[in-house]
């Protein structure tokens, strides 16, 4: 495996996915709404007495809930279905390089745009947090990026496992678009909904959240921004009582978890393929 054809893949995949109007899209609406509430933020922290880093990082869970997972599920399901589907993919393996090496370029690729585009959005939102003197540390809200940035990979590779698993882009995006649906909306209304009809106990309830990694995400950013997880109900109460100081490890374990699996069956669905 040779270095030197990953960067060069990596930087190919940045350029293309910097020039994606639908990857700028997303880019600007994430910035744009970010710097919307880091003015909210600072608005209301005169009324409330909340500090305005805090306050912002709260703000930007939800947003992040929402267009985060759609940005990375996108672009990701377009990464290896599209080339082949233009017939690109099969010409760039003919070449001598290896299966590993085109996959982990593409990965590097669209994983330094996502992060791109969240130090875009963050870094605005900061920077105005900090020239009209917001309030708090800012560890919270770095951190609150940091967990983004997870929450952005494990959506990438959900999105290459759905690339390699289809030969059309438009499925791809297709399944990707309803992956993000049932990531989202089964979240805490779907929880609520599931746990009341099959009448799950609070654990049965708390490990369910867990299979999603939408809430695995809120969880621990609720977790680092407040320290407790009453936000979020009986689950979020019993975790914090069953676990205690040892959520936060549980949880990066469990982002890595979702990072690493479906990233792994992705490049081994692609490496056995025998139509490219």
């Amino acid at each position: 495996m040779k270095a030197t054809v990953i960067h060069t893949l990596a930087q190919k995949e940045l350029g293309d996915a910097l020039r994606n109007r639908w990857f700028l899209l997303y880019t600007v609406a994430f910035t744009g709404l970010a710097l919307a509430l880091s003015y909210m933020s600072l608005a209301g922290a005169g009324i409330a007495g909340l500090a305005g880093f805090g306050r912002t990082a709260a703000s930007l869970i939800n947003l992040v809930l929402l267009i985060i997972p759609l940005m990375a599920l996108t672009v990701g399901a377009q990464s290896l279905a599209h080339e082949q589907e233009q017939g690109t993919l099969a010409y760039l393996l003919a070449q001598p390089v290896t299966r590993l090496e085109v996959f982990l370029g593409k990965y590097t690729g669209l994983a330094l745009s996502l992060l791109a585009s969240l130090a875009l959005g963050f870094g605005v939102a900061g920077v105005v947090l900090a020239i009209s003197n917001g309030g708090g540390s800012p560890a919270a809200y770095v951190g609150l990026m940091g967990q983004t940035f997870l929450l952005s990979l494990t959506m990438l590779s959900v999105g290459f496992l759905i690339s390699a698993l289809t030969k059309r882009a438009g499925v791809a995006v297709g399944i990707g678009l309803f992956l993000w649906l049932a990531f989202v909306f089964l979240g805490d209304l779907g929880l609520m909904g599931t746990a009341m009809t099959m009448r799950l106990s609070v654990e049965q309830l708390l490990w369910l959240s867990l299979a999603n990694p939408l809430q695995v995400f809120k969880m621990a950013s609720i977790l680092e921004i407040n320290a407790t997880l009453d936000l979020l109900g009986p689950a979020g109460i019993f975790a914090r009582q069953e676990y205690g100081e040892r959520l936060r490890p549980a949880f990066l374990t469990l982002m890595l978890v979702w990072i690493a699996v479906p990233a792994m069956a992705a490049y081994l669905r692609f490496h056995l393929r025998s139509d490219l």
